[in-house]
């Protein structure tokens, strides 16, 4: 293979992995108001420590690392929460919570294959759906302009949102492989030109940037530790590396790689390094990517050296701020109607997983009835809970956390403990005989 196709491969994955890894730190950010100059480092940041955690995870050695072609970005599953601790400890609590939750990951590795009977797909489907649900109130805010915005819900913005999103859906239907996989991308670069010429772009962060920059450890203060915000966290990192799991087994099908369990603790190992690497850079939790598996599918080069370029171009790109600041002067409509897509594609992946549920069964119908409604609920009315502790809010005020301790909690209550009065009851019948 030569050098040039190596190449285009490896931009291939940048650019289908690149918007979904850029949108974290942009609506975290946005949402915590930090500044341009802020906000460009997060990108930046980001996008550099998604480079070293997908080398860390396809580098197979005897401590971590999967050792298949993955791809790591910012978990989607880490929004809400971190948003959430954010607003009530500080940013400072956000990455206390991240590094903690990636030594916790490193440390359960080995006993975590023990802990999936606890994220069944009833569970792991109900928490995915409530992830897409309560985000977009988040994506039709930014359409309508951004909370707060002065000309918040204006036909203007609504127009622009709303056209962006269309160019995506369009883009979807009448493209395949390389283009459809981008079209997000490509959705925000033209809704972003649309959006200059309708003067809602503001150019001065990309002239303020700076061409290079090196890498600042805590660059947003010393971390801070809030046990509420740490359990947040580590909820998620779990949710994460479920999901993780599916991708490491869908890869090694596609790659004809038959795992190990060795191969599997060292591949969550290698996701617990990458998070706590991330939380003392000020970066964010990862997990693997799925939309890179489909392009190995749709390509058929399952080469681990295509994934170690990949790393070196988001390392490269992390570095030069004036790359990163580019995706921050994304007017919030275009961005809205993106997220319409993405948060929606979050939602259905998610009635995709409760697919493989039994719907015969009444006790799988109601753990996903009452961890949605719970979910759904709280992100309407976040005031219901207002009256409680403050360190109790932060599990409350937050749908996705609600709705996901909720299916936990009643998966164990009619599927752990319940399975064990089956057998109990079993037994006993089968004495009497």
């Amino acid at each position: 293979m030569n050098s040039l196709k190596y190449l285009s491969l490896g931009i291939q994955h940048v650019l289908a992995m690149y918007a979904g890894a850029v949108v974290v730190p942009l609506i975290v950010g946005g949402a915590l108001g930090l500044s341009g100059k802020e906000l460009t480092y997060l990108v930046s940041i980001d996008i550099f420590m998604c480079g070293i955690a997908s080398i860390l995870q396809v580098w197979k050695n005897r401590f971590f690392g999967i050792g298949l072609p993955v791809v790591l970005g910012c978990t989607f599953t880490a929004v809400g929460p971190m948003i959430a601790i954010g607003g009530t400890y500080g940013i400072t609590a956000i990455y206390g919570a991240i590094l903690a939750a990636g030594l916790f990951v490193i440390l359960i590795s080995p006993i975590f294959s023990k802990l999936i009977a606890f994220f069944p797909p009833v569970v792991t489907g109900s928490v995915v759906t409530i992830i897409g649900i309560t985000l977009i109130p988040v994506a039709m805010g930014n359409i309508a302009g951004g909370e707060g915005s002065v000309d918040f819900g204006s036909l203007q913005n609504i127009s622009l949102g709303f056209g962006t999103l269309l160019f995506i859906v369009l883009l979807t239907r009448f493209f395949k492989g390389f283009i459809r996989s981008v079209a997000i991308l490509i959705g925000l670069a033209v809704g972003t030109i649309v959006g200059g010429f309708m003067g809602m772009v503001d150019l001065t962060p990309i002239k303020e940037a700076s061409w290079f920059h090196l890498i600042q450890p805590l660059y947003f203060g010393v971390p801070t530790f809030e046990w509420t915000a740490i359990l947040t966290m580590i909820l998620v990192v779990l949710v994460s590396l479920v999901e993780s799991t599916g991708v490491y087994f869908a890869l090694s099908d596609i790659c004809d790689e038959k795992l190990t369990e060795k191969d599997v603790r060292n591949g969550y190992r290698a996701e617990g390094l990458a998070i706590v690497l991330g939380g003392f850079f000020n970066a964010f939790p990862y997990t693997t990517y799925s939309q890179n598996v489909g392009l190995i599918q749709l390509s058929g080069v399952k080469k681990k050296q295509i994934i170690y370029l990949v790393g070196s171009m988001l390392i490269l790109i992390g570095l030069v701020p004036k790359i990163g600041a580019v995706t921050t002067i994304i007017p919030p409509p275009v961005l809205g109607g993106a997220m319409i897509v993405m948060f929606g594609m979050v939602m259905a992946y998610g009635i995709k997983m409760l697919s493989r549920v039994d719907f015969q069964s009444q006790e799988n119908l109601f753990i996903i009835a009452c961890s949605i409604g719970v979910g759904l609920g709280v992100t309407a009315a976040p005031s219901v809970f207002e009256k409680l502790p403050q360190s109790l809010q932060i599990l409350t005020d937050n749908g996705i956390v609600a709705g996901s301790l909720t299916a936990i909690t009643l998966n164990i209550v009619f599927h752990v403990f319940g399975k064990e009065k089956t057998i109990s009851a079993a037994l006993v019948q089968s004495k009497a005989s």
